[in-house]
């Protein structure tokens, strides 16, 4: 086989380094790809795919983009999930002996990647990092483009799942044990689009991991980093931060503190809550618009909206904290000028916690700086309105905030007011900061100026008319004097050539003269890139300084936007206890009463407790407004926890550590579950998870079955909630079940409610008005003629329902009695519990014609279905007593 040229060789031996990376070569203006990275990367950038003679008789398959648009096609790579080792070269090629020094300067993956022109600067870029070792998961999460890094420690699955769906990492990296967890992968990366790689098991090692945290922080012990519990946790932490400096390939100084956290400071919420809720996206079109965090969010800045959006995400379950962030609130909303002069201030500052991990990495450009100089200068006027904020949390945040002047200072005296994009080609360094770049930039500029006033003063001097400064490149600037004028030339002129009419002279001046001129472009540029150098690592060396103050703005910045969104709509500042009661006046859905024009919205009161209020069965058509009822009040609740006003006339919130929701479903066919299905496996989960402290929302539970199905499971687990002993939570229960209307009475904590509805003649008027007492009929005929369904349908609908009504169901029931004998027959004899040995004595005898005789008793036609279903209960008691 024919030897590689050196160029590929050198390649290959990089590519060996980065077997999982796609490689980008750099080559001159492009950065190129061979062999199966290009034929990868053709494919996927849809770019045209070449070859290159590489020494051997085939050419190997070569792509390449241009460097100064690589940052598109990298996005579209690592979109995809790919990874990127960028390798450049690292010396001149001018200066290079052989091939040119060649090195990957960093890996960019889906977790990683720091261009502000692919990533939603309303959202952190997390990745995540998942130790599952002895059935405990370690879980760590950073964000390198702002500094955020969090570590915590979980034992179920489903808890990991919650923290997954919180974060919403666009990369995962795990042990392989993780793998052997149980949880669906392929639904992390399919339906989620989280990108999940597993590292090799020396990332995990546990004495390396302490170690590197402990460098890293600089730190002796990890009670200074509040991470002396967490074991499994530390190993997370370590594994992520290792994997950080082999991809970022630097300090990551942005990296400056490590936040342990438990998963019971925060309300816990999952998926299908978060979805259903819609926190901070719609449920269809997954936009932001018609969210909750589209109401609240009138933040000025991009770190204010990632704030934002984990407190929607992560609401509080502390009184203490909620009501300092309602303090802050209710101060903002009074203090109306100071707010809106703090958000007027507030809209010039860029990310800063951005910026300042680009200014760590090296790669902030000159107009980078500018902004973040722009920005800085906003900060001592905001500290000076702020001191006449008196609200505790305001307070601390007047601390956290660092007016950051001598950083300011420094860049407007050392930055040019409008410096351009590029490092290396002049332009960045204001005048008057260093002389020794004012010199060489008059001499570029001023060279010409130069060189002709020192003409005019050498035949001022000697007499010499003729007189002239030339250039050639063999002997740079010369005098030259025609042979008429050599006699008047004087002794201090060094004579360079002679020609044929001529002669040449240089004189130290003019020798000081080329030098400053000759280069002076080169020496320039090479100058004001080693003082930006400086000036942006001046900057860095502050990065915890500029965090913290980019925290303090970012609260700042929240809590303005939550006091104006408050005032705006009319919010009133809710109460919290911690007794268990949930009694909203007025309440409005904050999203509808957006959508609704002219106030249409109609207001409803909910009261709940864990006494005789606990759960309200709630009743009506579809379409009236049941589900937005159970919604607002919902996040009512979630609103006044994460320290928001809420849209009432009053509120009361007991605190809640859990919303659960099962509003509507859908197939999920790739997995293979019916509608049903989902419905039963999200009503198990909020059964087996909720506790007495948590606030559920269901919506039509047992709606995917047959309607005695469903019934029974819906009454069953009405039954099941409203148990002290098995669950009690405070319950808001929609059904189209008329019949569970029944449960008021026989269980104590049940109540009914249903939504206000006026007839005329076939026809409905939704009044969306929450009134005591259930609804007798659903409306479903009514309602689907609302929906336009043909009127020949809507008629025969309406003799079927006759029809139907007037079944005699005798036949059904006996076969139920009969169908639960047989059943019975294979059973073990069982105890009687002494409510049924109560209801029937143990020296009855029953027979069979006994029950059909009482069967055929029965007055069918006033029988309701709960009655049926008692009825059926009663005999089989009877039946049992015989088997």
């Amino acid at each position: 086989m024919a030897e590689l040229t050196p160029m590929m060789q050198q390649y290959i031996e990089t590519k060996k380094q980065y077997q999982d990376c796609i490689l980008f070569y750099r080559l001159g203006d492009f950065y190129e790809m061979f062999f199966e990275d290009a034929l990868t990367a053709s494919r996927e950038l849809e770019i045209t795919l070449t070859g290159k003679n590489c020494g051997q008789e085939e050419k190997a398959p070569m792509c390449g983009v241009p460097y100064h648009a690589v940052e598109g096609y990298l996005n579209k790579l690592v979109s995809k999930g790919y990874k990127v080792a960028i390798c450049e070269q690292v010396e001149d090629p001018k200066q290079a002996k052989g091939i040119v020094k060649r090195e990957v300067v960093r890996i960019v993956t889906p977790g990683t990647n720091l261009d502000t022109q692919a990533l939603d600067e309303t959202k952190n870029n997390y990745i995540m990092c998942i130790v599952y070792i002895a059935d405990r998961y370690g879980l760590s999460i950073a964000d390198v483009t702002t500094g955020d890094y969090f570590v915590t420690e979980l034992e179920e699955s489903a808890k990991l799942l919650d923290e997954i769906y919180r974060f919403m990492p666009s990369e995962i990296i795990c042990n392989e044990s993780y793998y052997m967890s149980g949880m669906d992968l392929d639904d992390l990366k399919d339906r989620l689009g989280i990108t999940i790689y597993s590292l090799d098991s020396w990332y995990f090692d546990d004495a390396v991991c302490r170690q590197k945290l402990l460098e890293h922080f600089k730190v002796a012990s990890f009670a200074g980093l509040g991470l002396e519990d967490y074991d499994c946790g530390i190993i997370s932490a370590g594994a992520l931060l290792q994997y950080l400096y082999e991809t970022q390939k630097n300090s990551l100084a942005q990296l400056t503190h490590i936040t342990a956290y438990t998963t019971g400071k925060y309300m816990m919420l999952d998926s299908s809550t978060r979805r259903n809720l819609e926190l901070c996206e719609t449920l269809r079109e997954k936009q932001k618009r018609g969210s909750l965090l589209w109401v609240l969010d009138k933040t000025k800045t991009a770190m204010g909206a990632r704030m934002l959006r984990k407190y929607v995400e992560q609401p509080l379950i502390e009184k203490k904290e909620i009501l300092r962030r309602l303090d802050a609130v209710e101060e903002l909303k009074e203090q109306a000028i100071c707010r809106e002069e703090i958000r007027e201030y507030l809209s010039p500052v860029y990310d800063l916690e951005r910026l300042v991990t680009k200014v760590t990495y090296g790669s902030a450009n000159p107009r980078d700086l500018t902004a973040f100089g722009s920005s800085l200068t906003m900060l001592p006027p905001i500290c000076c309105i702020m001191e006449d904020l008196r609200a505790p949390l305001l307070e601390e945040i007047k601390e956290e905030l660092d007016p950051l002047e001598d950083i300011s200072a420094l860049i407007k005296e050392a930055i040019a007011e409008e410096p351009p994009l590029a490092m290396k080609e002049g332009g960045i360094i204001r005048d008057g900061y260093s002389e020794e770049v004012d010199t060489l930039r008059r001499a570029k500029s001023e060279g010409k100026d130069w060189l002709a006033k020192l003409e005019s003063e050498e035949r001022e001097k000697t007499g010499i008319k003729n007189l002239k400064i030339k250039y050639n490149k063999v002997f740079g600037y010369y005098l030259e004097v025609t042979n008429s004028f050599k006699d008047m030339v004087p002794d201090y002129y060094t004579r360079k050539q002679t020609l044929a009419n001529a002669e040449r002279y240089i004189i130290p001046e003019l020798k000081e003269l080329e030098d400053t001129i000759l280069g002076a472009e080169d020496k320039l540029y090479a100058l004001e890139y080693e003082i930006y150098c400086d000036v942006r690592n001046q900057i860095a060396a502050q990065v915890e300084r500029i965090q913290t103050t980019a925290k303090a703005i970012a609260k700042v910045d929240v809590f303005a936007s939550l006091a104006l969104v408050a005032e705006r709509s009319n919010y009133v500042r809710p109460k919290i206890n911690e007794q268990g009661v949930i009694d909203i006046k007025d309440g409005r859905h904050p999203v509808v009463e957006k959508m609704i024009p002219n106030d249409m919205f109609i207001s409803n009161d909910t009261y709940l407790d864990d006494k005789k209020q606990r759960i309200s069965i709630i009743t009506g058509p579809n379409m009236a407004g049941k589900s937005t009822y159970m919604r607002q009040a919902a996040l009512i609740v979630l609103m006044a926890q994460l320290g928001s006003f809420v849209p009432a006339s009053s509120a009361n919130i007991g605190l809640v550590d859990r919303i659960f929701t099962r509003v509507g479903a859908s197939d999920d066919l790739a997995s293979g579950q019916s509608t049903f299905m989902v419905e039963m496996t999200e009503v198990a989960n909020i059964l087996r998870n909720a506790t007495s402290k948590s606030l559920l929302i269901l919506d039509e539970i047992g709606r995917g079955t047959s309607t005695f199905d469903g019934l029974s499971i819906a009454w069953a687990v009405v039954e099941y909630i409203s148990d002290n002993k098995l669950l009690g939570a405070k319950t808001l229960f929609a059904t189209h079940y008329h019949e569970l209307t029944e449960l008021e009475g026989k269980i104590h904590n049940v109540n009914n409610y249903c939504i206000a509805v006026k007839e005329k003649g076939d026809d409905i008027v939704f009044l969306r008005k929450i009134v005591k007492g259930g609804a007798d009929k659903s409306y479903g005929i009514q309602v689907a003629k609302l929906a336009g369904v043909p009127d020949v349908v809507i008629t025969r609908a309406k003799e079927i329902v006759e029809e139907l009504s007037d079944e005699d169901i005798t036949t059904r029931v006996s076969e139920i009695a009969s169908r639960e004998k047989e059943q019975k027959k294979k059973q073990k004899t069982k105890k009687y519990d002494e409510v049924d040995m109560a209801q029937m004595s143990l020296f009855d005898t029953v027979k069979d014609d006994d029950v059909l005789e009482e069967l055929k008793s029965i007055d069918v036609g006033n029988l309701t279905p709960v009655d049926a279903l008692n009825t059926i209960y009663r005999l089989q008691n009877k039946l049992k007593n015989r088997w």
